[in-house]
């Protein structure tokens, strides 16, 4: 998978814009990369909802519970669909908004050095085997391309705000996924 240097883009993603970014501090490093999960509405899955969420036009009134999320400004890098599909809504350079009130080996405001990938599922749902098969080697070429990113420095959003997020959730295959860093001789 090939990252545009330039534009911070991922090539093979279908790019969505979201206006819910800025620009990180000058002279930050990206240095963490942060797993989520995201269903709208949730448990459920395909549609268009994620997208309208990102983009700040979900509409309220098609579901209950966007009642209580309508106006939130949050978005992500990338969305990895339950399909495998690849959804980019923020370059990489700049700051996407998925963390929120967090904190990484005591430093807060994980989004200043941070690249937040929404994976689409729930806690409890286990992800598809797709869904891994990018995110591996996604994973793998944003290592090569922002070495300060380790297998230490790869969390989930519950690592970095305990008590307020559980995602990945359990249904999360860490051993999977971390294993195959590892197997990889160019992910260090």
């Amino acid at each position: 998978m090939r990252i545009e240097t330039n534009t911070g883009l991922l090539q093979c993603a279908r790019q969505v814009c979201s206006p819910n970014c800025d620009e990180r501090p000058e002279g930050e490093q990206i240095s963490l990369l942060v797993i989520h999960n995201i269903s709208l509405p949730p448990a459920e899955y395909g549609g268009c909802w994620i997208d309208a969420l990102f983009t700040n036009t979900l509409d309220a009134a098609a579901h209950p519970y966007f009642r209580t999320i309508a106006g939130q400004r949050v978005s992500a890098h990338l969305l990895i669909r339950r399909d495998g599909e690849l959804v980019q809504y923020v370059p990489f350079q700049r700051r996407a908004w998925h963390a929120g009130v967090s904190c990484f080996q005591g430093r807060e405001g994980c989004n200043d050095f941070s690249i937040g990938i929404e994976l689409e599922g729930c806690d409890e749902h286990p992800y598809e085997d797709v869904q891994y098969e990018r995110l591996i080697p996604l994973t793998r070429s944003l290592m090569r391309h922002y070495p300060a990113i380790t297998p230490g420095r790869i969390v989930g959003h519950c690592d970095i705000a305990p008590g307020r997020k559980s995602d990945p959730g359990p249904a999360f295959d860490w051993k999977r996924y971390l294993d195959a860093l590892r197997d990889d001789p160019c992910s260090g």
